[in-house]
């Protein structure tokens, strides 16, 4: 097949019509093309008079040879091919089946990789299967009733099942397509393989990572909820055994410990245990919430509404004078903020969006940068004191009952105390109080936001709105650790293997996917 680019529609124009732009491109009759699909699909939305969408195709056409050596220098070219290399393995007779800790997108990918290969990995997720999951999160957002060891954080499918399910990635791998082929096949829309900013949402990713599970399961993996690692046994520098619930000695020498950034109380049992251990940057700051159809009327202008284009997001970003760097980072449309606590008197921020994102609101994290020379100690933990000491400030702030520190932008700039909402309500679940989040941030942190807030507005008009709210605090952006590996991805313990976001080598559902794979993939070289 060879890939044609720059295939542009309007958005009043059905997709049907790409094979006869196509063939318009390429001067040829339609007849000659003999299939097709589509690789990509953008918004072209640099001209707000002018929306459209663009397109690369892959296409199947007589005289192949000839077509590309006529249109190699016009954005022709013969389609990649991407092979799947993974290798079916046999495992030897006293074979000790691997382990893997933590069931978010590393540890899904990584079962998933090591049980296709025939290795039927055992699984320990400290939390509950996602139904039940679902159940104790709802609970918390209602109720203000804090299940720690089932919430956001953990459980079936990790921080990223309850939040938009964004799948867009800045690494180039090519394992990044098995992921998503991954998804489709498991129930994912099959739009995600083509669309330039690829999401599944909650509702649609909770179903996917069930089947997924029990896909593993089929292989012959095993998945074990309520099992959560509480120490390790080696012996000679390497591990030979897991303690499940303070309990249980599982036999093993392959553990791939994938786990979420929240893990707390494991990176400390790591540490204790001699695993080496490494501070790592993140980003703090808040949740700030606008009408969606705001960002809609900003991005498509006269578009704004088009069923075709959905609701629009954003991605901003600036350096200011003090040194510091402000982002809007994992932005929801059509979506509402979240409590994501996982710990007792803590407040986290979060967001979520469903498939359809026809929530009123837009949401996004407007964090900060923050470095290790910002902990106040060089303890390889001190990043996770460093979040907790302004959770628990969030907490108060907010009243101390799970609600959430929350302030009007326009409050906010003028440095004094908000009373009340105005226009725009707050969708933040358990419930706000309205306060000053200068209570709950370090003073670095605020003084960028407020000058971010003032830079993005030029960018898009009404981001510094007066009633736009901003609900505090969002520290888990990223690990605040490394858990140091070598060449072969093990820790200083052999046999130790550090994956995903927790162990600060991903941000995000997809790299933390293919960080799983490629662990799961040097595991089965070892067999």
């Amino acid at each position: 097949m060879i890939r044609v680019s720059e295939i542009k529609l309007s958005l009043d124009q059905d997709e049907s019509k790409l094979i006869e732009e196509v063939a318009k491109k390429l001067h040829i009759p339609v007849k000659d093309i003999k299939n097709y699909k589509i690789f990509k699909k953008s918004v072209d939305a640099r001209k707000k008079n002018d929306v459209h969408f663009v397109y690369s195709v892959d296409v199947e056409v007589e005289n192949e040879d000839k077509v590309l050596k006529k249109y190699s220098k016009k954005g022709v070219i013969k389609t990649p091919e991407f092979k799947d290399e993974f290798e079916i393995k046999k495992p030897p007779k006293n074979f000790i089946r691997p382990v893997v800790v933590g069931f978010g997108p590393a540890g899904l990918f990584a079962g998933l990789t090591l049980a296709q290969m025939g290795l039927e990995p055992i699984i320990l997720e400290r939390g509950k299967p996602v139904d039940e999951r679902a159940k104790d999160i709802e609970l918390f957002w209602e109720t203000g009733k804090l299940n720690t060891e089932s919430n956001v954080q953990f459980g079936e499918g990790g921080a990223g099942t309850f939040s938009d399910g964004k799948l867009t990635t800045l690494i180039k791998d090519p394992r990044c397509r098995k992921v998503l082929e991954e998804f489709v096949a498991a129930g994912a829309p099959e739009e995600i393989l083509y669309i330039n900013k690829p999401h599944i949402g909650t509702d649609i990713l909770r179903e996917v990572v069930k089947n997924i599970r029990k896909t593993i399961i089929s292989l012959g993996g095993d998945v074990r909820f309520n099992s959560k690692v509480t120490d390790l046994i080696i012996e000679d520098n390497r591990i030979i055994g897991v303690k499940i619930n303070d309990k249980e000695i599982l036999e093993c020498d392959k553990v791939l410990l994938a786990l979420g950034h929240s893990a707390r109380d494991t990176f400390y049992m790591l540490y204790e245990k001699g695993i080496e251990i490494k501070q790592k940057g993140f980003s703090i700051g808040v949740r700030i919430e606008h009408p969606q159809r705001l960002i809609d009327e900003s991005q498509y202008g006269e578009f704004a509404g088009h069923e075709k284009l959905g609701a629009a997001d954003y991605k901003l970003s600036g350096h200011f004078d003090n040194g510091r760097s402000a982002y809007t980072f994992c932005m929801c449309p059509g979506g509402v903020v979240v409590g994501a606590a996982s710990e007792e008197n803590m407040v986290v921020t979060n967001g979520m969006s469903y498939h359809a994102r026809d929530k009123e609101n837009a949401n996004s994290a407007l964090l900060v940068g923050v470095v290790p020379e910002d902990y106040g100690s060089e303890h390889p933990l001190a990043g996770v004191e460093f979040q907790r000491k302004w959770e628990r400030l969030a907490f108060e702030a907010g009243g101390g009952n799970y609600k959430a520190p929350a302030q009007r932008v326009g409050d906010f700039l003028e440095n004094r105390p908000s009373s009340h909402y105005g226009s725009i309500l707050p969708s933040y679940k358990p419930g706000v109080k309205m306060t000053d989040l200068r209570l709950c941030l370090p003073n670095y942190v605020t003084d960028t936001i407020d000058m971010a807030l003032r830079l993005f507005d030029k960018k898009i008009k009404g981001f510094a709105n007066p009633d736009a709210i901003m609900t505090g605090v969002e520290t888990r952006s990223s690990s605040p650790i490394r858990i140091q590996r070598d060449e072969s991805l093990q820790s200083n313990i052999k046999g130790i293997y550090p994956v995903g976001e927790g162990a600060g080598y991903a941000g995000g559902i997809i790299s933390a996917a293919v960080d799983g794979i490629r662990v799961a993939e040097m595991v089965a070289k070892g067999i």
